[in-house]
């Protein structure tokens, strides 16, 4: 699989009517011209709620994000191991977990807040994904919108943390962001957000994030090449040279 191609995986989630979208003027959109390939966007939510309002926004920035002319992956965590619950962490849900953060060029987390925190079950997928993976970085230089759902009254606990977790998987995180307080006020029955400022807030962050992906894409490479990186690349090779000059003296 190269980076370009879309891994085979089992654990997404269904986008239904991905182009309805009851709540937004399309008369004020105002896509990104899109230079290559489409944007590639994994979104991870942290919620296992029938009714998940974490998932719900996901679904809903997935839309907006197809409409701007973006290609959306959404991980379905059910069956997701706590970390270091799998030796190895092999198993299947890890494995397509880093499969599509490497395949991605921006994410979208989007986490509820309890407790004052983000949730374990948003902060297990984070914790699978590791900074360097066989000379893979899955995170490393990509966009990141941080989004939040709140049950009570508008907090930026979630956000905040999103955000250091972000910079700590050395993402670059995008200014906007979105916070749904009372989120069980904001959807209808079918799961549709209605009509909002925080429905236009979220409609923000997602052509925010469309455009720093696209931005960044030709610039990705020299921004996060490191110093510390290349001299430990370089004593790896120093390492596997002399190797192969003592093996070829025995």
């Amino acid at each position: 699989m190269t980076l370009m191609q879309a891994p085979a995986i089992a654990r997404l989630r269904e986008l239904r009517d991905p182009d309805v979208l009851p709540a937004l003027c399309r008369e004020h959109v105002q896509p990104s011209a899109i230079d290559g390939h489409p944007p590639r966007i994994l979104l991870l939510y942290g919620s296992l709620r029938e009714r998940s309002y974490s998932r719900l926004a996901v679904e809903e920035a997935a839309r907006l994000l197809q409409l701007f002319g973006a290609e959306t992956r959404i991980f379905d965590p059910r069956d997701l191991p706590l970390p270091d619950q799998v030796a190895g962490d092999d198993h299947p849900a890890v494995r397509e977990l880093r499969e599509l953060s490497m395949w991605s060029e921006g994410q979208v987390w989007c986490s509820p807040e309890r407790h004052g925190q983000i949730t374990g079950v948003m902060k297990a997928q984070i914790d699978h994904l590791p900074l360097s993976m066989g000379g893979v970085r899955p995170t490393q230089g990509r966009a990141l919108a941080v989004m939040q759902v709140s049950g009570g009254s508008q907090s930026f606990n979630a956000v905040n943390s999103l955000r250091l977790l972000g910079r700590w998987m050395r993402m670059f995180t995008i200014p906007n962001q979105s916070s749904v307080a009372k989120a069980w006020q904001e959807f209808d029955e079918g799961g549709r957000m209605k009509p909002s400022s925080y429905y236009d807030r979220i409609v923000d962050v997602m052509e925010e994030l469309v455009r720093f992906t696209l931005l960044l894409r030709p610039h990705t490479q020299v921004l996060t090449d490191r110093y510390s990186e290349r001299r430990e690349a370089a004593a790896k090779l120093q390492a596997t040279a002399a190797l192969a000059e003592v093996g070829t003296k025995g």
